[in-house]
């Protein structure tokens, strides 16, 4: 048992575990925020009047502000545990950063002042609002993973300090941009799959369409993705480093760009072929579920979609986090961007304690808010409901 726990609180073992835990918390997060974004980016477009655009945003009322938990942890993970990523990804992506911020802050604005009065230009305002709230994050969330795996312009001088290169217009390439539709179209069909299991007649059924066509795009977009991968980005390849124990120093490696670098993890060990293959096996899943009119099962697939993309891009950069276009030595690895051995330690003591409580709870709140909103129930609770 001794020898147990002296691999499992090894510094290597906690940096591998804490690439798994930030993994688990970006899972989290799309899987629970990742419908109440899709579902504000249908709002204008499948509700056609005031009372069936109040059932979809009181779809996902009651829960919104719970599910950014997944986020601010995901976010306060990657500030404790890999420090340099922070520091280098919030002063890269800053702009993008930025408009993704003011994007959410339209969402509970949105929420809570839409229904404050009765003027029809005054809600479509913030219909069109929380549309901008849910789409701009989805593409950017997107369009970052797209950055990460061409490669990000910084590099780090002899004291550690991290310069950036590029420009916020630069972050909008071709391949970034595929990979933001990747995410949108993925977070769509997760939203519609969510509104067909939580609302009833013709808002249900335009529902239902939406989850066909997303689908069909998300699979396109995640096999060029797959394409474009392999024979038009460079990946990159661990020559040589300080080993998986040593301090954190980003500098004492030697990394080179290779073609189709990305995917040689899938042939050294096949079992992580079922990360993408969720992704696709899923899709259909959620398209013959959806037709079937079965939207419960239906959602726990387009979850196992989300989970299957997300660990695809994780298994594919492994060991990278944030690889460098511009110096490829400067790369940020799970073996050089980790915080300190006792750092890793005293946050996987909290970690165990508290990630499985917010499990519990999630999973409680969500079972006692299960059900349909109706048309019927707004007009009934016209001054409570948003």
């Amino acid at each position: 048992m001794a020898e147990f726990f002296a691999f499992l609180l090894s510094y290597e073992t906690l940096r591998v575990i804490w690439w798994l835990f930030i993994g688990i918390l970006l899972i989290g997060f799309a899987i629970t925020d990742g419908f109440d974004l899709g579902v504000g980016t249908l709002l204008p477009f499948l509700g056609r009047n005031d009372e069936e655009r109040r059932v979809i945003i009181n779809v996902v009322g009651p829960t919104w502000e719970g599910n950014q938990v997944w986020f601010i942890l995901g976010g306060g993970a990657v500030f404790a545990a890999w420090p340099p990523v922070y520091a280098t990804a919030f002063s890269g992506f800053f702009i993008a950063l930025i408009l993704t911020l003011f994007a959410m802050i339209l969402r509970p604005v949105g929420f809570d002042y839409r229904s404050k009065l009765p003027d029809p230009r005054w809600r479509n305002f913030w219909d069109w609002g929380l549309f901008v709230g849910g789409a701009v994050p989805a593409l950017v969330f997107g369009g970052a993973f797209g950055n990460l795996l061409r490669g990000v312009p910084f590099h780090f001088d002899a004291d550690l300090r991290a310069y950036y290169t590029g420009g916020f217009f630069g972050l909008l390439n071709p391949f970034g941009l595929l990979a933001g539709v990747v995410s949108l179209s993925m977070l769509v069909m997760h939203g519609a799959v969510y509104l067909q299991l939580r609302t009833e007649g013709e808002i249900q059924q335009r529902a239902r369409q939406i989850v066909a066509l997303a689908v069909k795009v998300f699979v396109g977009a995640f096999a060029l993705a797959g394409l474009w991968l392999l024979i038009g980005v460079d990946g990159y390849r661990l020559e040589h480093f300080a080993g998986v124990a040593a301090p954190s120093n980003p500098l004492t490696k030697t990394v080179v760009r290779d073609g189709g670098a990305w995917l040689a993890q899938y042939g050294q060990y096949p079992w992580m072929l079922l990360a993408p293959l969720t992704g696709f096996g899923g899709a259909a899943l959620v398209w013959l579920f959806s037709q079937r009119q079965q939207p419960g099962r239906g959602f726990i697939a387009s979850s196992l979609v989300l989970a299957g993309v997300i660990l695809t891009a994780g298994f594919s950069l492994f060991p990278f986090i944030m690889p460098s276009s511009s110096d490829p030595n400067s790369s940020l690895m799970v073996w050089d961007a980790t915080s300190s051995h006792l750092t890793l330690k005293w946050m996987f003591g909290v970690t165990v304690v508290f990630l499985p409580i917010v499990l519990v709870y999630t999973t409680w709140v969500f079972s006692k808010l299960r059900g349909t909103v109706t048309v019927a129930q707004v007009r009934a609770a016209d001054k409570v409901m948003y």
